[in-house]
């Protein structure tokens, strides 16, 4: 671990699909985590990225959903923009979440009905009411777009960390994306005060066989019917991306 604070690059890294990177330290640390977690709770399921196939979690009351590096390009890069995700999940919600980023020295948790903090500091989300302007993770903006760009990791779960800790007002991405990769992210966010729903503003339902989400979307909740109207127009124009 210490290695990968140091932004040490992965031994092996190969495409799993097309444009979908991953190494050989996204294998261990699922294999790892699934030995410690299920030592934890044995009971529980397990739905991972790496490991997802069986779909052993599937239907159960209990699941760990987890993401053994979620920005693994930023990760085999040697940049600090990736964390290892982990989600309790119960029925079809997280109730326990949390985001280690060691490259970033931060440590996100969240329980359900309790708290949201990052490094032992309460988080409370953007509370922005203006969508025109509002700070996005971007690495660049396209001409035209009235948003304020602000750094963008490579995890999609550490961009809606950032809401949740009020470093950016909105996160939308219109493309499939997979539960591991926004389980603990979404309680946290939630937790922190901000809005998480599926890019069509849905409610995102957890532990799922084929464990697919239609986008996310997060957000201050005061920018939240704006966000929604914008990603369903994008949506309806240009399709979801696969």
């Amino acid at each position: 671990m210490r290695d990968w604070q140091l932004g040490k690059k992965a031994d092996k890294t190969w495409e799993k699909s097309p444009g979908q990177i991953v190494s050989d330290a996204d294998i261990a640390v699922d294999h790892f985590l699934r030995l410690e977690l299920e030592k934890l709770l044995p009971e529980a399921g397990w739905l991972s990225e790496e490991t997802h196939i069986d779909q052993s979690g599937a239907g159960k009351e209990l699941t760990w959903v987890v993401d053994p590096i979620d920005g693994t390009k930023d990760f085999v890069a040697g940049k600090p923009g990736w964390c290892v995700s982990v989600a309790l999940v119960q029925n079809d919600s997280p109730v326990f979440g949390t985001l280690v980023a060691p490259a970033a020295e931060e440590v996100w948790i969240a329980k359900a009905g309790s708290y949201s903090e990052v490094n032992g500091r309460s988080l409370i989300a953007s509370s922005v009411r203006q969508y025109d302007g509002c700070r996005i993770p971007a690495e660049e903006l396209p001409p035209g777009l009235n948003f304020t760009a602000v750094p963008k990791p490579n995890s999609i779960a550490l961009r809606m960390a950032m809401v949740a800790d009020d470093r950016a007002d909105v996160v939308a991405s219109t493309r499939w994306g997979h539960e591991w990769d926004i389980a603990a992210a979404h309680l946290i966010a939630t937790e922190a005060g901000a809005s998480v729903t599926n890019a069509l503003g849905e409610t995102l339902v957890y532990n799922g066989t084929h464990g697919k989400a239609l986008g996310v979307l997060c957000c201050s909740k005061n920018i939240f019917d704006q966000a929604v109207q914008r990603t369903r127009a994008y949506v309806d124009e240009n399709g979801a991306s696969a």
